[in-house]
């Protein structure tokens, strides 16, 4: 639970770091389309985020609950794989980051529904 505090807490200031670098130091250095890609991993940065910080207030009330845990651990392999591959993308345009970044969708998608179920099962 504490460490997707932590990590809500570090990967929140990223989102906020990087939003600000995108939209100041960025312009004008990459197109308007590279531009929209890392305003993209910006904003699945700060949902997962949050969902970072949700699950371990999940985790706190149902302790113990791996599914709880392992969503956590997927929304943060989400973070790095999906929008830590668009960042890269951004600005280098090589192809094989944009072609990691359905990974990162998928854990996303797994984190999700693993939320889901553990929510339903404790409930």
């Amino acid at each position: 639970m504490k460490l997707f505090l932590i990590f809500g807490a570090i990967n929140g200031f990223l989102a906020v770091a990087l939003g600000a670098f995108g939209a100041h130091g960025l312009e004008g250095r990459i197109s308007e389309k590279a531009i929209a890609t890392w305003e993209k991993a910006v904003t699945y940065q700060m949902f997962h985020t949050m969902a970072l910080l949700v699950t371990a207030i999940l985790l706190a009330r149902f302790q113990g609950d791996g599914l709880l845990a392992t969503s956590g651990w997927m929304f943060f392999a989400g973070i790095i794989l999906f929008s830590g591959s668009l960042y890269i993308y951004a600005v280098t345009s090589i192809k094989t980051f944009a072609m990691i970044t359905p990974i990162g969708g998928v854990a996303f998608l797994i984190g999700w529904v693993l939320v889901g179920i553990a929510v339903m099962k404790n409930l």
